[in-house]
């Protein structure tokens, strides 16, 4: 019998994409004070398709799309569609909205309902006198992809897992902000953003924030205050182990340089803490989204004092 020699079969090579939650990954970048500003919120029950821009691209009527992209540029305020984690076989036109409040002192969440995306206008016109109010945390996981290929990739693991111990609480939504940290999560009323979180850790993240404690692991920042506090916030924890949602509240920043800026932060029963954080950009080869083509350059934060 004629033995033909053994041949190793080999798959041609397939130029899989960079992704770049992954790059952010690999290079270590920081995911502290990196929430994007966002005092009050607006989440839109939306089971259609969502386009990228989401006020121009999920079919929203034009008239309500302007009203809502005004609202939000006057009160530092963000529009998010939402929807249940999982295939969605509903048809009930009654569809559910919610308004937040993150800025300190005044966390609050409402929740009504309406039939045409116009009903949603008086919303924000007096948002307190509005829908009902609610205790109840909500847990939102981006899940855009058509915005970004990571969220959907990373978050939609997350929502699920989410889901699977809180039904109500879990919503996937449209962008957060910040696609290189998929998956991305926000936890209302607090606005605390956490990035690259694991879906095997989501439980212990959501049930610290429950009992008001903080994951400084992969924690971001909190939405109601500027990245600049956002930073002395985290080296003011991580010096002294204090993780309370509400500890080290600021009571005064003042830039001391071009880009250095000396903040005090409040203490329990002791003189403030006095941090000193100092601002630089990085430059990177690779493109900080999906979609982009070109390097790009982020913003860093290092402790002078703490």
């Amino acid at each position: 019998m004629l033995e033909l020699p053994e041949r190793s079969l080999t798959l041609p090579e397939v130029n899989r994409p960079v992704r770049c939650s992954d790059a952010a990954r690999g290079r270590g970048d920081p995911t502290f004070a990196t929430a994007p500003s966002v005092q009050q919120w607006l989440l839109i029950e939306h089971r259609g398709g969502w386009g990228c821009d989401i006020l121009s691209g999920a079919g929203l009527d034009p008239g309500v799309a302007r009203e809502l992209g005004r609202w939000a540029e006057q009160t530092a305020g963000r529009v998010l569609l939402i929807r249940r984690p999982g295939p969605d076989r509903q048809t009930a036109r009654l569809h559910r909205w919610c308004w937040a409040d993150s800025r300190p002192g005044d966390e609050r969440l409402r929740w009504g309902t309406f039939t045409d995306e116009s009903d949603v206008l008086a919303v924000l016109r007096d948002p307190l006198a509005s829908g009902e109010s609610s205790d109840e945390p909500v847990y939102l996981v981006c899940a855009h992809g058509t915005h970004d290929v990571c969220c959907a990739l990373r978050g939609r693991p997350l929502a699920a897992a989410l889901a699977a111990d809180h039904p109500q609480r879990t919503w996937e939504c449209s962008h957060l902000g910040g696609h290189r940290f998929a998956a991305n999560l926000v936890l209302l009323p607090h606005g605390l953003y956490y990035g690259q979180v694991p879906p095997e850790r989501a439980r212990e993240v959501v049930c610290r924030y429950d009992h008001g404690r903080l994951c400084l692991q992969w924690l971001r920042g909190r939405s109601s205050l500027p990245a600049v506090l956002q930073a002395a916030q985290h080296f003011a924890r991580t010096a002294t182990g204090e993780t309370g949602v509400d500890s080290h509240p600021p009571v005064h920043c003042e830039q001391t340089g071009p880009d250095e800026w000396e903040v005090r932060l409040a203490m329990p029963g002791a003189q403030p803490l006095t941090v000193v954080v100092r601002a630089r950009m990085q430059l990177t080869e690779e493109p900080l989204s999906c979609a982009a083509t070109g390097p790009g350059q982020f913003r860093v934060f290092d402790v002078v004092q703490a």
